[in-house]
């Protein structure tokens, strides 16, 4: 929730309030635009791109959610917008192969999955996870990049997204299974 001062500020496009917004903001958008697939250059682009837009876009933002929320959401649209521009079309998921072999007919780990957050200390894994995530359909990457890495709770980010809780959990469900099949396929896999 944004405090009526600011959104009043912002809307009568006083610099200091755009600037407050923009150095706060900026970052995180560029780094959710740099986690869904943008080389640095087109998520500077797109950073850029967001930032106009919600300067556009001030007078149908009712302060009811927080900038930072609003900011995804058209990060989100820039993102869709420049996928169908580039001719990039979300492929079939064939995870419920993968996912399938990571469990038991119980529903219990075959293999339980590595402790990421050990892992994750290492620029190695950094690369490997960026790589892995690069292969992820857009649709299930959004969902991991918002819930996961820009940690928004899953109220904003069903409504950024247009989804229900179930179908939100099924996508990241989804995502967490492909990330550990291919952090798996690259040597990341629990004996490491």
């Amino acid at each position: 929730m944004i405090s009526q001062v600011l959104l009043k500020r912002l809307r009568e496009r006083d610099p200091a309030a755009i600037d407050e917004v923009v150095r706060a903001e900026s970052r995180q958008i560029y780094r959710a635009a740099r986690g869904l697939g943008f080389s640095q250059a087109d998520a500077e682009d797109v950073t850029q791109d967001v930032l106009l837009t919600f300067l556009q876009t001030l007078g149908r933002f009712d302060g009811r959610s927080s900038v930072a929320t609003w900011l995804y959401g058209i990060l989100l649209n820039k993102a869709r917008e420049r996928r169908r521009r580039d001719g990039r079309e979300e492929s079939r998921d064939a995870a419920d192969q993968i996912f399938e072999s990571w469990f038991d007919e119980r529903g219990a780990w075959r293999r339980p999955p590595p402790d990421l957050h050990r892992l994750m200390e290492s620029q190695a894994l950094s690369e490997a996870l960026q790589r892995c995530l690069d292969t992820l359909p857009p649709a299930i990457r959004e969902v991991f990049v918002l819930r996961q890495l820009e940690q928004l709770d899953v109220d904003e980010v069903c409504n950024l997204l247009g989804r229900t809780a179930t179908h939100l959990g099924v996508q990241l469900h989804r995502a967490r299974t492909r990330l550990r099949a291919c952090l798996s396929q690259a040597g990341w896999g629990s004996s490491r």
